[in-house]
């Protein structure tokens, strides 16, 4: 590390992709990444804490089509949605970087131009089975059954064509050496193992050109050769370095290395292979850490749009409070692990560790005050009388920073509230109501003065979780949470001045039932199915179903708004369909045997709109048409009069 970056923390986000709004999982890489900004400030460091969208590619320019926009009006429009999102929950980034940014293409090309210039790109012809989802090619031994992606289990399809390559396979060795020398390079370390486990297997050159699409950062000027767009993750990973002004004015090159890469699992290949050795090509330094964490599932179900059970974080901050949903993110599941979301663990951690462990503590501190010294707090016997219990605090305190920057987030909290337990146990120890009938009022206190002690120092490192929250514990116990007093009350392990303490409301209400509406978990649903086929009556030709079993299907009137044959197919047409959403859907239907898509240009079908979306020919289909079929052809389901885009079918 440069002796100029020894008191500085760059810590970055992954940059989201704009192929949709933001979910659970956007919400916990972005709030660790905040977490642990806000505490290297508050540690004294110069800090850079970087997030942003990632716009190009052909997953975006088809998605744009699909909506009738143009690329640039769809990426605009969901960056926002991220953008909105980050400041409405107070993220305390630096900045905000769009891969679309003049500046950040610039850099792209710059490093180009600088990998080339070094022997390190070259132009050929390549063949392989590419994922659109994931933006990747595949060679054919990592696919599943020779045809899905291994990454998201897509189906990949077969691409040819002209394009630059980077000489990945050079860098086996390097890599190697690094992931060898650095044992914290990529957290948890059982992500590292696998990572090394790849790249003894070999490694492909990578295509980084593609020229299929438009949608991208072109090639340096200088190579004439206008018709190629650089692969996404070249274009995307770089985000992190002209961020901080590389190939433009390097204003801030001097944050780099990246004390902290946050990721979500699925990306760790881009980041811990591709990324290492771009910036070994540029002669870079190597990111300190490269961390990935694990998905989240809901009440122990994988979401999906079609279950209407995807967590949607702004509605849970919403309505359990903002510090509360931090907390719970960074609390419940160990880094690197996948976490369930329920909102009775939630509740479960507002009411036990928020509610009955830290507010109660600071109730008991107020009530205390007030009844035996008019609000008057002073700490100046507290080590007299309780040396032993301040010890044991600042033992807690001492390991806690190391957890942090380990990515042992959960650890760091769990060791954060020993000093809580500590102090609520010395209540209860040493009795105050008995200290003042004994007339030891000294003691008492003290006593009062050791519990503010504990509250202020456990409220100084639980800040960066709960930044909203322990400012006001603070103000309570009339201190700021700053540098000073991280210094002061952490460091150099101090107690608080005398003070008056500031009675304020509760900080965590009891919550006693859900506050969002919750979708039933699917084995709730298949005990009352089988509840329900036993009292049921049996016929021996078909299964019967109960109306609530056919009202899970939900049918609606569209009107096909845009209509074309599927290249290659004998049997697909492609339709948008508009169901009274937002934007049309996207339909691939095996019709065009009996119908042309001039056949069914503007007129109206009937839709299944909760299907789980399918891949065929590589174009995904988010619903299916409603048909019958006979030894005298097919013919589409219609209303028998025109009815309103999105009209139900019961």
């Amino acid at each position: 590390m440069s002796s100029s970056s020894c008191h500085k923390a760059y810590i970055t986000t992954p940059i989201y992709y704009v192929n949709d709004i933001a979910h659970i999982g956007h919400a916990y890489t972005t709030i660790i990444a905040d977490t642990l900004a806000r505490y290297s400030r508050m540690s004294g460091l110069d800090t850079f804490f970087l997030t942003g969208t990632d716009e190009h590619g052909q997953k975006i320019e088809e998605s744009a089509k699909a909506r009738g926009k143009t690329s640039q009006e769809y990426a605009d429009e969901i960056s926002a949605t991220f953008k909105n999102l980050w400041d409405d929950f107070g993220i305390s980034y630096d900045k905000f970087i769009r891969t679309t940014d003049a500046d950040h293409m610039k850099g792209v090309q710059k490093a180009f131009s600088v990998m080339y210039e070094n022997g390190d790109i070259y132009k050929d012809v390549y063949k392989g089975h590419y994922c659109i989802s994931c933006e990747a090619f595949f060679p054919e031994s990592q696919l599943v059954d020779g045809e899905f992606c291994p990454e998201c289990g897509k189906p990949t399809t077969i691409v040819e064509e002209e394009s630059y390559f980077f000489k990945l396979s050079a860098y086996e060795d390097k890599l190697l050496a690094w992931y060898n020398d650095n044992p914290n390079c990529i957290l948890p370390k059982s992500k590292r193992n696998e990572v090394i486990r790849f790249v003894e297997g070999g490694l492909d050159d990578l295509s980084i050109t593609r020229t299929s699409f438009d949608w991208g950062v072109k090639l340096p000027a200088e190579l004439n050769d206008p018709k190629h767009v650089m692969y996404v993750w070249l274009d995307a990973l770089m985000n992190y370095v002209t961020a901080l002004g590389y190939g433009t004015d390097e204003a801030n090159m001097d944050f780099w290395p990246a004390r902290v890469h946050l990721i979500g699992k699925d990306i760790l290949r881009f980041h811990a292979i591709y990324w290492p050795a771009f910036l070994m090509s540029l002669g870079l330094e190597m990111p300190k850490h490269i961390a990935a964490h694990g998905w989240w599932t809901r009440d122990g179900e994988k979401m999906s749009k079609s279950k209407g059970n995807v967590v949607n974080p702004k509605e849970v901050a919403d309505a359990y409070g903002l510090d509360n949903f931090r907390y719970f993110m960074l609390r419940e599941v160990p880094f690197g692990g996948d976490g369930d979301f329920s909102q009775k663990a939630l509740i479960d951690r507002i009411n036990s560790d928020l509610g009955n462990d830290l507010g109660n503590l600071l109730n008991r501190l107020i009530g205390m005050s007030g009844k035996y010294f008019e609000g008057k707090v002073d700490s100046a016997n507290t080590a007299k009388y309780y040396q032993a219990e301040l010890d044991e605090v600042a033992a807690s305190l001492e390991k806690l920073e190391p957890l942090l920057f380990d990515m042992q987030i959960h650890r760091y909290l769990e060791e954060l509230w020993r000093p809580l337990s500590v102090a609520n146990r010395a209540i209860d120890r040493y009795q105050p109501w008995t200290l003042m009938k004994e007339g030891r009022e000294e003691e008492a206190m003290a006593l009062n003065g050791l519990i503010a002690a504990i509250l202020a120092k456990v409220a100084v490192m639980l800040y960066p979780v709960m930044p909203e929250i322990c400012p006001k514990i603070a103000a309570a116990l009339r201190f700021t949470i700053d540098n000073n007093s991280w210094n002061r009350l952490i460091k150099e392990q101090k107690l608080l001045e005398t003070f008056t303490i500031e009675k304020i409301p509760p900080l965590f209400p009891r919550v006693e039932e859900l506050l969002l509406e919750q979708a039933e978990p699917a084995d709730t649903k298949a005990v009352k199915t089988e509840e329900k086929k036993k009292k049921e009556p049996k016929d021996e030709g078909i299964a019967l179903i109960g109306i609530d079993q056919f009202f899970q299907t939900s049918l609606k009137i569209g009107t096909v708004v845009s209509a074309e044959e599927v290249p290659k197919s004998k049997k697909l047409l492609l339709l948008q369909v508009d169901i009274g959403e937002d934007e049309p859907r996207q339909v691939v239907a095996g019709i065009k045997e009996w119908y042309s898509a001039e056949d069914m240009l503007g007129t109206q079908v009937c839709v299944v709109a909760n299907l789980k979306p399918a891949k065929l020919m590589g174009l995904k289909s988010e619903g299916m048409l409603l048909a019958a079929k006979d030894e005298n052809g097919l013919c589409m389901i219609r209303p028998e009069k025109p009815k309103t885009p999105g009209t139900p079918i019961s």
